[in-house]
């Protein structure tokens, strides 16, 4: 799953995304790119990409969705 995120202006911000969803069970890879403010997230069940946004969102950052 790659999502545009909004509010990610430095590294601890990217910090706590990747701490964020290294939590959630199934997550197996998690990319922030702060140059084109997106998250990429390689997961297995049982996460889901709701799941997956969800806590994106609970951390404090806004998916830009397309």
């Amino acid at each position: 799953m790659v999502c545009s995120v909004s509010g990610i202006p430095n590294k601890e911000s990217k910090t706590q995304i990747k701490n964020a969803l290294g939590k959630i069970e199934g997550v197996n890879e998690v990319g922030v790119n702060l140059a084109t403010g997106t998250v990429e997230v390689r997961y297995n069940d049982p996460a889901t990409e709701v799941e997956l946004k969800s806590c994106i969102e609970n951390a404090g950052f806004k998916i830009a969705y397309e």
